[in-house]
């Protein structure tokens, strides 16, 4: 089994790699078309991937992933149950600012929020933030695209060093409520 790491690549010159994990591929494409529409400061290259570990075979020409967003529909177990499994093939540098959660269908019913609350205790079991989006509107897209570029910003190294921690900490943080770290 072959770890993701993330500083096993030199860095590209101005630009950044953000890799989409998402196993149903419902929000993935949509969402990689808006972050590279979007207007930016920097070059991004979008990979796209159903599951980790990625295939072994174009490891040497793959770039350096600066970002890695898993895509959880909470309508699907098998999205979370995918998304839980992919974790165990990243190296625990990974988990430095480098991996986040995107999720799709919070507002879907009581299935979705007992599935909201596990994601909510792995992202915090892993120091990753949470982000919501609306995946059946353009302007949900076009949202989360911005959120995630701005998070790809710091990951890769893009904005001023002193203003880096700071932000960083506030992205990396997760939003838990008092009632999941009782647990």
């Amino acid at each position: 089994m072959s770890l993701l790491t993330p500083y096993s690549k030199v860095p590209e010159l101005n630009t950044a790699t953000v890799l989409l994990v998402e196993n149903e591929e419902e929000l993935q494409s949509k969402l990689a078309d808006a972050i590279v529409q979007c207007e930016k400061e920097f070059n991004v290259n979008v990979r796209l991937a159903r599951k980790l570990p990625l295939p072994v075979e174009n490891k040497k020409t793959r770039p350096r992933i600066d970002l890695i967003v898993f895509i959880i529909n909470l309508l699907s177990e098998r999205s979370l149950q995918s998304a839980e499994s992919s974790l165990s093939h990243l190296h625990s540098d990974c988990f430095l600012g480098k991996v986040c959660f995107l999720v799709t269908d919070a507002r879907c019913g009581s299935h979705t929020q007992e599935r909201m609350v596990s994601v909510r205790k792995l992202a915090a079991s892993h120091q990753c933030p949470v982000l919501c989006a609306e995946h059946r509107t353009a302007d949900g897209v076009n949202a989360a695209a911005v959120r995630i570029l701005n998070i790809l910003k710091v990951s890769a190294g893009m904005s001023p060093i002193a203003t880096t921690a700071l932000y960083l900490s506030s992205l990396t943080r997760c939003s838990v409520t008092s009632d999941l770290e009782d647990d």
